[in-house]
């Protein structure tokens, strides 16, 4: 084995490898990921029913997924053609850069700056953070933007006069994704039938996802959090800003319980805060 081992073949190994782990990259978040967490299934069924010598289930289970493999590549179009785009762009990379404390800080300045200016004049929002999870099934639907953060776009696409106000704006810590997005809505009959549209397809995306998503009430002119199907209504300005610097510092934002125990903690019971704020949020 060590004799078939040389310089070319761990060049060969690299190159699948980061082949294969730059299409995993682009797979995640999808709903492509259902279809290869189902094909992993059947393989293992597969081999159990290979081990057991279950003849007919073998047959049955070898012609699903060669009917599988061909089918794939149509299924998984979307992907396939970004994974191209991004290879034309010289963007096929391995690591993405790390953002510094300045860059997120301005980035903290730009979206609480639109937000308070939002609230303050009433007007309806709805931003969505991505985070681990893709949203590219909702993007792609939507008007691409690809532009550099800013307090004015923000403001000037939830303005009553924009085509682009009654979607949802997505965003990742180095763009404004998409805008004019249309997210699933939660059914849940434990919903209040207070909650208007926006709430509602805030709440829809973070079942789905990983996303935090950021509300700003029309009616009320107040500020709510969904995350993980919960929703945190009037939320304090020093709590967005620690949420958002958590995000743009590159942090794991409330992906699970531990993180979000711990996260909830650092940003909304922290004693220091809380005393500038003048009391404990419930």
């Amino acid at each position: 084995m060590l004799n078939l081992v040389n310089f070319r073949s761990l060049i060969d190994i690299a190159i699948v490898s980061f082949i294969i782990y730059r299409i995993l990259v682009l797979l995640v978040g999808t709903r492509a990921v259902q279809l290869i967490k189902g094909v992993f299934i059947l393989a293992l069924v597969l081999a159990a029913a290979s081990f057991l010598q279950l003849t007919l289930l073998t047959w049955f289970l070898r012609t699903t997924l060669l009917a599988l493999g061909l089918a794939i590549p149509i299924v998984f179009q979307p992907e396939l053609r970004k994974m191209l785009e991004e290879l034309g762009k010289g963007q096929f990379y391995l690591l993405k850069r790390s953002m510094s404390t300045d860059e997120a800080e301005v980035r903290v300045n730009q979206i609480t700056g639109a937000l308070s200016y939002l609230k303050a004049h009433k007007i309806g929002a709805l931003l969505v953070l991505q985070q681990n999870v893709g949203l590219g099934d909702y993007t792609e639907t939507a008007i691409p933007l690809k532009a550099r953060i800013t307090q004015e776009l923000i403001i000037s696409i939830f303005w009553k006069d924009n085509p682009l106000h009654d979607g949802a704006v997505i965003l990742d810590k180095y763009n404004l994704i998409a805008g004019g997005c249309y997210l699933p809505l939660a059914d849940a009959p434990e919903i209040s039938r207070w909650y208007g549209t926006r709430h509602r397809a805030a709440l829809g995306i973070s079942e789905v996802s990983d996303a935090i998503v950021i509300i700003v009430s029309e009616e009320r002119g107040d500020i709510s959090l969904a995350v993980k199907g919960k929703l945190s209504k009037n939320i304090k300005d020093f709590q967005i800003e620690r949420l958002l610097r958590h995000y743009f510092a590159g942090e794991q934002v409330l992906t699970g319980w531990k993180a979000l125990s711990r996260t909830l903690s650092n940003i909304f019971w922290v004693r220091s805060v809380e005393q500038d704020a003048g009391g404990l949020v419930k």
